[in-house]
């Protein structure tokens, strides 16, 4: 098959979260399947400075309508590897910049303007090309309007475009939702600012267009699917869902072993493996070091790698700060978020210093470190589509502390609940005194060094490879073409 995603990141050339992993280990995957695909992102700055981008070629300039106005830009290509193209849409006034969406405490002001541009040029190479893709899947809200804007090109030009399109969401609460005004840059038909379309309470909601006029709707964890289709996490959409839950498919996300695997690690000072476990006590030492602490310490270390959002459940790890405020653990935090959650946060770590650290924004190379030098992992999230720490936590035997909700439930199975399969710690979400009672059995857990073994070498052996959730793709472009 010929297949086209559009999508706002891709792994390794540029991520904010999870996104950007699944984007190119489902790309990556497809194409070692054989299927001719290619990836569609902004040209953002900080791909453009990317050292394979000197192998990058132009493939061809544009011009998109954007209300009354004609904006031009460009697309460079390049061939990450045998049947994957990266495509790069480029027009510096909406793409140089330092950040993809925004700085670190708030959106850009002309947000809708790129991504309206964004979608449309990914239409118009596809015409301009002549691809005639089989399958076009978007990713959220960023490329929502790609499905629509390519039946009303087909309709408008009488000739087809593309096969079936495909949307997927990945975090329901991330819309893409603006003022009534930039319906306009659209230009699409009036009729379609209406309930039955675009409008979302008196505004423009772009996530709504790809809900309502993709051919095929997917989510990315089988909980995730249940959850959205309710008020409590339908974040005002439940309703649009509801008129296509027959078409919602479920396919849980997994894991890029290529990238994510203690075995062949290049990040992590020493590698390891479930029948080797001698370079994961290296990774833990080499850990406590980087951060300030001694690296002789015999507590146990709980890592966390998060958006500073409340989300995230930065919250609730707040309010149960004084749990690391004494000898029996040490707690080692990475990320980037809202200024108000940065700001707690660093004062946190000032106030327990060599207990607790903060680490940079983002350092890919410490992720690694953290999820193979930490003896459990903390995902306290207040909802969570899918999650991937928690699957590459198990894959490097550092045990997951997680919230009972969306992906976070279908990947861990809670020790207490199945005593002989358990992989992890559940507990219930937005609850701060459940959270404490986890931490403090995994405490207990780490004490008992026959029954921690256990967990680990059970965690490891899981299969979250990427291979299951790409055939699982294919099944489905299959089955709707």
């Amino acid at each position: 098959m010929k297949i086209v995603h559009a999508a706002g990141e891709l792994f390794p050339y540029i991520k904010t979260g999870g996104l950007a992993d699944v984007v190119g280990a489902t790309t990556r995957t497809l194409a070692e399947y054989g299927h001719e695909v290619a990836v569609f992102l902004p040209g953002y700055r900080s791909i453009l400075d990317h050292p394979d981008m000197v192998n990058a070629k132009r493939l061809c300039s544009f011009g998109v309508d954007m209300g009354s106005d004609i904006q031009k830009g460009e697309v460079l290509s390049l061939n990450i590897r045998k049947n994957l193209t990266l495509h790069l849409v480029c027009r510096d006034e909406y793409f140089d910049r330092s950040y993809p969406y925004g700085r670190p405490d708030r959106d850009y002001d002309d947000n809708a303007e790129r991504f309206i541009f964004f979608s449309k040029a990914v239409v118009e190479v596809l015409i301009r090309t002549s691809l005639k893709p089989d399958i076009v899947h978007c990713h959220d809200w960023q490329a929502a309007l790609v499905p629509i804007l390519v039946r009303i090109e087909e309709r408008r030009r009488a000739s087809a475009i593309a096969g079936k399109t495909v949307f997927t969401i990945h975090n329901l609460a991330f819309q893409g939702i603006f003022p009534r005004k930039v319906f306009g840059l659209t230009n699409l038909p009036d009729e379609l600012l209406s309930m039955d379309g675009l409008e979302f309470y008196g505004q423009v909601n772009l996530l709504k267009g790809g809900i309502l006029f993709s051919d095929s709707l997917t989510t990315v964890s089988p909980t995730y699917a249940r959850e959205i289709l309710t008020p409590e996490f339908g974040c005002g959409m439940d309703g649009v869902l509801a008129l296509r839950s027959e078409d919602l498919v479920s396919i849980l996300n997994g894991i890029d072993y290529e990238v994510w695997n203690p075995e062949t690690d290049p990040y992590l000072p020493a590698t390891y493996s479930v029948s080797n476990l001698k370079g994961k006590n290296a990774c833990r030492r080499a850990l406590l070091l980087k951060c300030g602490m001694d690296e002789g310490y015999t507590g146990p270390v709980f890592g966390i790698i998060s958006r500073f959002t409340q989300q995230k459940g930065i919250d609730i790890l707040l309010e149960t700060k004084d749990f690391f405020s004494g000898d029996r653990a040490r707690l080692i935090l990475l990320g980037n978020g809202s200024t108000e959650y940065r700001r707690r946060s660093v004062e946190f770590a000032k106030a327990n210093d060599g207990v607790v650290y903060l680490g940079p924004r983002h350092d890919e190379a410490v992720s690694h470190l953290i999820e193979a030098g930490s003896d459990f992992f903390l995902m306290p999230s207040v909802f969570e589509p899918c999650g991937l720490n928690q699957m590459y936590s198990q894959r490097y035997g550092t045990i997951p502390l997680v919230s009972r909700v969306g992906g976070l439930a279908d990947t861990v199975v809670d020790i207490g609940e199945f005593p002989d399969e358990g992989t992890g710690i559940q507990f219930p979400p937005s609850d701060p005194e459940a959270f404490r009672k986890a931490l403090e059995r995994a405490v207990t857990l780490f004490e008992d060094k026959k029954k921690m073994a256990g967990v680990i070498e059970r965690a490891m052996k899981k299969d979250f490879s990427w291979k299951t959730a790409a055939r699982a793709y294919e099944k489905l472009y299959t089955e709707i073409l």
